[in-house]
């Protein structure tokens, strides 16, 4: 039997809103109004609000062929909220625009929107707002997350310390893999017409952190309960050696990472080396784990050192030290960012 599929042109541009927003459920007691006007309103409180925009772009970001339109749906929804974590706030509202090319029906977007939906609700956020316009071609994703913060508490990337325990929320190194294993996939079944892709089940912790992964609300929630906040901080959506950098820029300091500590997972170790690619070349470079890294002071990392999935990897350094890896060997080599270029 074939699948229901209605062309998006038969809704009409706010006929397609209405459809596509109609099991939009509000979460947030700060929203006064959410879709249904020219802009939404939204009463924080007294906070400070924390605003983050990412666009996302068929055969850029995400390959239809094998990213499941309601695993897109979430991931564009979670990694834009991973970056309100990263500021040590916490995320309320979003606004989801897209583009379409005609090759989408309303079917199609409603696994899109499911998708979105699942998150909001995963998360608390009100999807409040955004756009639907066409495109000559494929599919273009724009979401803005916004989110809120006692000024106190806000974390910025400059806060580096010298002294400063650098520290990871988990496993590195696993969403590349995760996308490694597709990418094999798709060129298998495109040069063998009819075939299915067959991934071992033992894979699948990695696949999901490439197709669905999860931003750290719980790691804000401890840090929040603990009545801690970290000096720096940033989310490893373009590799860890990227987001050193980044906050050492920022913060004016040096940095001394220890290979033998950046957690990698077995099964991404293992896979790795399928690849014939080392597991610290992905831990570093590979990108979309959307884990936290932070630096803290030695006295409140002693409230978290026990705590499961807290890695401390190394130590802020004066500037004169440079950015520096020492490796499993015991050299010191420069470390370089070899990431994700959005250019």
């Amino acid at each position: 039997m074939a699948e229901k599929r209605t062309d998006v042109n038969t809704l009409g541009e706010f006929g397609l809103i209405d459809h596509l927003t109609q099991q939009t459920v509000l979460y947030q007691s700060s929203t006064v109004k959410g879709v249904g006007d020219d802009a939404a309103v939204i009463n924080p409180g007294g906070k400070q609000i924390v605003l983050s925009t990412d666009a996302l772009v068929e055969g850029i970001h995400f390959d239809l062929a094998y990213a499941p339109l309601k695993h897109l749906g979430y991931k564009s929804v979670v990694v834009n909220l991973s970056d309100i974590y990263a500021m040590n706030a916490i995320p309320t509202h979003i606004t989801y625009s897209i583009a379409i090319s005609n090759r989408f029906s309303v079917e199609a977007l409603d696994e899109l929107y499911a998708g979105i939906h699942l998150a909001c609700k995963q998360y608390g956020v009100d999807l409040v707002g955004g756009d639907t316009t066409s495109s000559p071609k494929g599919l273009f994703i724009s979401v803005t997350a916004i989110g809120s913060a006692d000024a106190n508490q806000i974390t910025y990337r400059s806060g580096a310390k010298k002294g400063d325990i650098i520290v990871v929320t988990g496993d590195l190194g696993s969403a590349y893999l995760g996308l490694q294993l597709l990418e094999r996939e798709k060129q298998i079944f495109e040069t063998t017409p009819g075939i299915q892709p067959e991934i071992d089940p033992k894979y699948s912790e990695l696949l999901a952190k490439q197709l669905k992964p999860e931003a750290r609300k719980d790691v804000v929630d401890t840090f929040h309960r603990l009545g801690i906040k970290p000096n720096a901080m940033i989310d490893i959506s373009d590799g860890l050696s990227s987001e050193i950098m980044h906050i050492c820029k920022q913060s004016g300091c040096g940095a001394l990472l220890e290979e033998r500590l950046i957690p990698v997972s077995p099964i991404a170790a293992e896979l790795s080396l399928e690849f014939n690619i080392g597991p610290m070349t992905c831990a570093l470079n590979g990108g979309e784990d959307y884990e936290l890294l932070f630096t803290i002071s030695e006295k409140d990392f002693e409230k978290l050192k026990y705590l499961p999935g807290f890695y401390s990897i190394g130590e802020i350094r004066p500037t004169s030290e440079g950015i520096m890896l020492q490796t499993t060997g015991g050299k010191f080599v420069p470390l370089e960012a070899q990431g994700w270029r959005h250019m």
